[in-house]
């Protein structure tokens, strides 16, 4: 089980490291394998688009041992935080200056050697001196072209190849053959055959590509970003009656923060004063302003709009929720999906099977023609046109672009496998309560046998002033929204796990189950009926009764039961128009479940009702027989199935237990999100499957026609670059995507 393989290696000791230097799959196979032959390592796994290793210990490795084996490999190496807790991501301006002063001298340095064969088709012949040649492509080769040969090197020193040493091969063929026949005609009037132009184009194609796919990485982690600026660097702390601002790492838990109208909350806490609304859009993905009042717990990082509140806090640091979504975010966009295992062994022996094919090309027509300088040429095309760099960035991009958008609509994938798991998802099986429902029993209906069902109402709201009972709260909440008069209440006494007795207008009043009626002698023939018939659709019934002298008398009877969310229906429906079967599991009666199903629209054949919370993961994995299955669950005794499903997902307003089970959790309570989450997955998996098609296709047709002699290395330069740009640009359309359930 998928779920339960990641939680095993997530028990381990874990660092995270910068890894630099990586330009393609290949490089990604290289600092595995070192780091996988440290003593002690677990697991290693290492994404050329976030640049990062993350590795799993046993405890007894050293992070410098770590650091040590990546520069081994022929990389730098910087050190993370010692727990998986995640590194900023870089968002210096530096590296992206230097990136972009390097291809703006590289292009001014290559115009000029280029221009001449393009102004050929217009019948314009002219060529620069040879010499000036020279002078221009030199720079561009040995100054800009200099990182090609430090990575290079590396990888010759690993006994392995990579991206660089194809450019660094290409490249250094082309510029020395050029030099050679410059020197060997040096003084003669006729021009030599010079290759300076391919060679300098082809780094500053290669240039270009590694700008554009930095430029895209950027954005693919704005949803990091965006989530790290709603961070508060300052709390107004009250602390012996004063105002203090003091910076926000300074606040610890317990202390009494104030915050003002506009401002954002500093840390996760609970209001004990004031009432306003929380805009949580940016966390939760929740659209609408939440009400706030004392009692009411509140996000840091969310925007608290016109009232002023005093927030106790609960979670400061790494604890908080805003924590805790940007470890996930990381995680999940750090992590491999399956599919990028595979594209990283095919890359670990494409580099050297490509230099044999090189190689092969020199040969062949050297021998068969005898002009080697050609061969040499057509060899360079080759190795120029199979760069594998966009195959490395196929899969990574996809996945960083798809949980990035999916954060910002309030889904959080645990990693890359829950995300490309859910697209295949066939059947989403729910749990009722609190999943469809909203989990709060609300009053369904009400008789009175004297005519009067507001005054029965009244009676029972009196007895429950104060109640913090969920079935007096639905009592009270039902008595507020009919604005009735409700008179006051004495001698209230709660009588455990029967009811509740008090003194109205001077009549002894009870309100509770059927066993205190009958303790009481209470006739309830009047109602027996109206009671089964609640009683077999899943509710509880509860009755009042007066005290008249010596007789107590039956004056009415309550049903409670738990609604559906507004948006179950919805939800399903979206699932059924997404070809999913739909299935209820729950550990109510099956008159409650089938209600319940009917509602929201699961046919009463999906319906697996009174199901013990221990047999939920077996009924998931019959399921699972007739292909993938997504679990629905909030409560701890979901997290079996949960843990057992091919892809769980946990509602946000659900245990921790059950969130830590999920692969998927919905950050705020709506089922429609289900819907959205496997849409993202599907629109991520084509994407990755485009990307790949893009990554090989250019490889597939590139390579026989280089072989062949039918590409000037110019042209394959530039189709080089453009597969990275064309992988990187098909990802970017991944962030126009919009959830459903804010349509």
């Amino acid at each position: 089980m998928s779920t339960a393989q990641s939680q095993v290696s997530t028990d381990r000791p874990g660092l995270r490291l910068g890894v630099a230097g990586m330009t393609c799959a290949s490089c990604v196979f290289r600092v595995e394998r070192a780091l996988k032959k440290v003593p002690g390592v677990v697991v290693a796994t290492v994404t050329v688009a976030t640049e990062m290793a993350e590795v799993r210990t046993d405890g007894t490795v050293a992070a410098s041992a770590l650091a040590e084996a990546v520069e081994s490999a022929g990389y730098a190496a910087s050190l993370g935080p010692d727990t998986l807790a995640a590194p900023q991501p870089a968002n210096s301006n530096a590296p992206d200056y230097r990136e972009r002063r390097h291809l703006v001298v590289a292009v001014a340095l290559t115009l000029p050697l280029v221009l001449p064969m393009l102004a050929l088709p217009f019948g314009v012949h002219w060529m620069l001196p040879p010499w000036v040649q020279f002078a221009l492509a030199t720079p561009v080769q040995l100054w800009l072209g200099a990182r090609f040969y430090r990575a290079a090197w590396g990888a010759l020193k690993a006994r392995t190849g990579n991206m660089d040493l194809l450019v660094a091969l290409g490249t250094s063929a082309g510029y020395g053959l050029s030099v050679f026949h410059l020197l060997r005609d040096h003084g003669h009037h006729a021009q030599p055959a010079l290759y300076f132009e391919a060679s300098a184009a082809i780094i500053t194609f290669v240039l270009l590509g590694k700008w554009l796919e930095a430029r895209a990485r950027r954005q693919t982690l704005d949803a990091i970003r965006s989530l790290q600026a709603l961070r508060p660097v300052t709390a107004r702390l009250r602390r012996d009656g004063a105002e203090q601002l003091v910076a926000i790492e300074e606040v610890r838990a317990g202390d009494e923060l104030i915050v003002l109208p506009g401002e954002r909350i500093p840390a996760d806490g609970e209001v004990i004063d004031g009432r306003s609304h929380s805009d949580e859009s940016m966390i939760s993905g929740e659209s609408i302003p939440v009400a706030k009042q004392p009692g009411d717990r509140v996000t840091g990082g969310a925007i608290n709009a016109e009232g002023r509140l005093i927030v106790r806090v609960n979670a400061v640091g790494a604890e908080s929720v805003l924590a805790r979504i940007i470890r996930l975010v990381e995680d999940a966009q750090a992590r491999k999906a399956p599919i990028q295992h595979a594209v990283d062994r095919v890359s670990a022996v494409f580099v050297p099977v490509l230099i044999v094919i090189a190689a092969a090309t020199v040969l062949g027509w050297g021998l068969l023609t005898g002009d080697w300088p050609r061969a040499i040429v057509n060899g360079v095309v080759v190795l120029v046109i199979a760069c594998p760099c966009a195959l490395g960035l196929a899969t990574p991009t996809a996945i960083m672009a798809g949980t990035g958008v999916a954060a910002r609509a309030g889904i959080l994938f645990k990693d890359a496998e829950a995300l490309e798991q859910a697209h295949a998802v066939r059947t989403v099986a729910f749990d009722k309560t609190g999943t469809l429902t909203t989990g709060a029993p609300q009053l369904m209906a009400w008789t009175a046998t004297d005519g009067d069902p507001e005054g029965l109402l009244a009676r029972a709201a009196a007895l429950q002033s104060g109640s913090e009972h969920p079935l007096g709260r639905a009592v009270l909440a039902a008595a507020r929204e009919m604005n009735l008069a409700v008179p006051p209440a004495q001698d209230v006494a709660a009588m455990p796990g029967r009811g509740i007795y008090g003194v109205i207008h001077g009549e002894p009043v009870l309100l509770g189950s059927g066993r205190l009626m009958a303790e009481s002698g209470v006739d309830l023939a009047a109602l027996e009926a109206m009671a089964r018939s609640e009683a077999a659709r899943g509710r509880t019934v509860s009755w009042l009764a007066v005290r008249s002298g010596s007789r107590t008398e039956l004056r009415g009877l309550l049903s409670f039961g738990d609604t559906p969310r507004p948006e179950a229906r919805e939800a399903v429906q979206a699932l059924h128009a997404l070809g999913l079967r739909t299935v209820m599991i729950s550990g109510d009666n099956r008159g409650a479940a089938e209600a319940v199903a009917e509602l929201v629209g699961i046919g009463q054949d999906d319906v697996r009702a009174e199901v013990l919370p221990g047999d939920k993961a077996a009924e998931v994995l019959r399921l699972t027989r007739a292909g993938r299955v997504a679990m629905v669950g909030d409560g701890v005794n979901d997290a079996p199935a949960l843990a057992a499903a091919d892809v769980g997902f946990a509602m946000g307003s659900g245990t921790d237990v059950a969130m830590h089970a999920a692969g998927v959790t919905l950050m705020r309570p709506d089922p429609r999100l289900i819907a959205d989450a496997i849409d993202i997955s599907r629109r991520t998996t084509r994407k990755i499957h485009q990307n790949l098609f893009w990554a090989f296709i250019y490889n597939l047709v590139g390579i026989p026609l280089a072989a062949a002699g039918l590409l000037n290395p110019i042209v394959a330069g530039a189709a080089m670059a453009m597969s990275s740009v064309s992988v990187v640009s098909n990802t970017l359309l991944l962030r126009r995507w919009k959830p459903r359930s804010t349509h």
